[in-house]
């Protein structure tokens, strides 16, 4: 037994996160080819346990994701210093740092998370393909979403670490904590194959009682963004318009709609994962002092304010905490995830996006600090601290529309390019004149649209990543102001990739064969 990530062994236990049905499948123990895929619903209940896995706290719920790929980047960070994210905010991170984990979050906890999806998804291809106890039609659906999701794990392994193992099949835990690292272009370049086919097999919608599982429309957007990565511009275009074309998904007339937690599973929304209050995870545990935190998506209490942090003048907290009572109200989460001076200052002030990101007085009563208020939570009976039923939007339309934009002005300029953004800017300002682009050059267009994506998509988990594939994530962070720390004097080129941790490659020396220097870090 090698890898501490391989030795824990999966288990599947749903998380019964919604009063759907689809997340009240019984619970399962471990993935097992003697005991476990008997019947179609033995199978769909280990698709349905991935989807937990993917709402751990290191993957999609509470800060998750968004550690790497908003933090470190232009548009939000910490109101204060905070241990699990200080590193990437300040480009301090090493092979040591990367173990820490905290609240089961950190670089070595999304590691182990996004292996495990990788893991149990080739058991589960394994016991579904040519298994007769599973009606053909079923099994099909089965293998698409399963393809889907290790497709989706190799996405964020890649984009995080390069070079990463690799493999498809049902492999021992022996062989599978001795694999090396394979070139992240080949991986690439395979799962967009199994995306494909998960496209081809996957539900075009999915029924409202199983809300929360990936449509095929979700398959082609993680193809789509892995095509810009890739800079196959007509591919990225042509799928793009695929999905803007032929799927169901339309854009909403209001921005702040989209975020509304009245509204969720909205038409603009291609993908979003479902969380409830008062859930306790069994596959995330809680961690110690914090019951109720597992898996219980801290997203909107990172984004909402503390009372003791607030107003700006402390004598008017009494007012406010009056105003917020009389509102059924309260800022009790934490202020950790804030729009950074640089987005607060650029932000255009005629833009109507800009309230629903920046806020920086609260009915009349000034701020010491601004916040994003379109993923914060400030209602007391839906919303207490930690223990929020807001769920994670993961991909929208209108980034498809601002990907076909940029890939068309890749491909021919901004002539045709036109179309895809001002369909998102439209909604964005008052008047045609102040939306409409007309007249720029491709430099300037590309130079407008990236400018774009961080107004529309602002603190949605995809800013560093762009920086990064655009390659100007170092310029960006030495040019941006920041509000706790100052990455400008660390950041290195290395860092648009994250270490392996020092435990992992101990238990694997195999993990250095290919890379010596451990992504730069050595």
């Amino acid at each position: 037994m090698k890898n501490s990530f391989y030795l824990t062994i999966l288990l599947l236990f749903v998380s019964f996160t919604s009063c759907e049905s689809f997340l009240e499948e019984d619970p399962r123990d471990i993935i097992s080819p003697t005991n476990f895929f008997n019947s179609e619903s033995d199978a769909r209940a280990a698709v349905t346990g991935i989807y937990a896995i993917l709402k751990n706290n290191a993957i999609y719920g509470q800060v998750g994701l968004d550690a790497w790929y908003e933090n470190g980047a232009d548009v939000i960070g910490p109101n204060r210093g905070w241990g699990i994210i200080a590193s990437i905010c300040s480009y301090t991170m090493n092979e040591g740092n990367a173990g820490d984990i905290q609240q089961l979050m950190g670089i070595a906890q999304t590691w182990k998370d996004l292996n495990k999806i990788v893991l149990n998804t080739n058991v589960i291809l394994d016991n579904v393909e040519n298994n007769e106890n599973i009606p053909a039609a079923a099994r099909g659906e089965i293998v698409g979403e399963a393809l889907f999701l290790r497709s989706l794990a190799f996405y964020h392994l890649t984009n995080l670490w390069g070079d990463v193992p690799y493999y498809r099949e049902n492999l021992s835990i022996d062989e599978i904590g001795s694999l090396g690292r394979t070139d992240k272009d080949i991986i690439r370049d395979e799962i967009l194959v199994d995306l494909q086919e998960a496209q081809n097999l996957m539900l075009d919608v999915i029924p409202a009682n199983e809300n929360g599982r990936a449509s095929k429309w979700v398959a082609a957007m993680v193809m789509a963004k892995i095509y810009l990565i890739q800079e196959n511009w007509q591919a990225a275009r042509d799928k793009s318009l695929e999905i803007i074309n032929d799927s169901p998904y339309e854009m909403l007339a209001d921005y702040g709609e989209v975020f509304s937690p009245f509204n969720e599973y909205n038409s603009e929304i291609i993908w979003e994962l479902d969380f409830a209050k008062d859930i306790t995870s069994v596959l995330d545990e809680p961690f110690a002092g914090a019951a109720f935190a597992g898996n219980a998506n801290w997203r909107a209490s990172i984004f909402s304010p503390r009372i003791r942090d607030e107003p700006l003048n402390s004598g008017e907290r009494g007012t406010l905490r009056d105003i917020l009572a009389s509102r059924g109200e309260a800022m009790n989460g934490t202020g950790l995830q804030i729009p950074l001076p640089d987005l607060v200052n650029k932000f255009p002030l005629n833009d109507l996006r800009r309230p629903h990101n920046i806020i920086t007085n609260y009915q009349g009563v000034e701020l010491k600090f601004p916040y994003m208020p379109k993923l914060w939570n400030l209602d007391l009976a839906t919303s207490p601290r930690f223990n929020h039923s807001d769920n994670r939007i993961v991909f929208r339309l209108s980034d498809v529309y601002l990907m076909a934009a940029e890939a068309e002005n890749e491909l021919n300029g901004p002539e045709n390019a036109y179309q895809y953004i001002n369909e998102v800017r439209k909604r964005a300002y008052a008047t045609q004149e102040e939306w409409e682009l007309t007249g720029l050059s491709q430099v300037e267009f590309r130079n407008a649209l990236r400018d774009e994506r961080k107004w529309e998509l602002a603190g949605e988990g995809h800013r560093r990543m762009d920086l990064i594939r655009w390659g100007i994530l170092l310029d960006v962070v030495r040019s941006t102001e920041y509000r706790v720390y100052n990455p400008a004097e660390n950041i290195q080129p290395y860092h648009v990739l994250l270490p392996i941790p020092t435990e992992e490659l101990n238990l694997n020396p195999a993990l250095l064969t290919s890379d010596p220097t451990n992504n730069g870090y050595r």
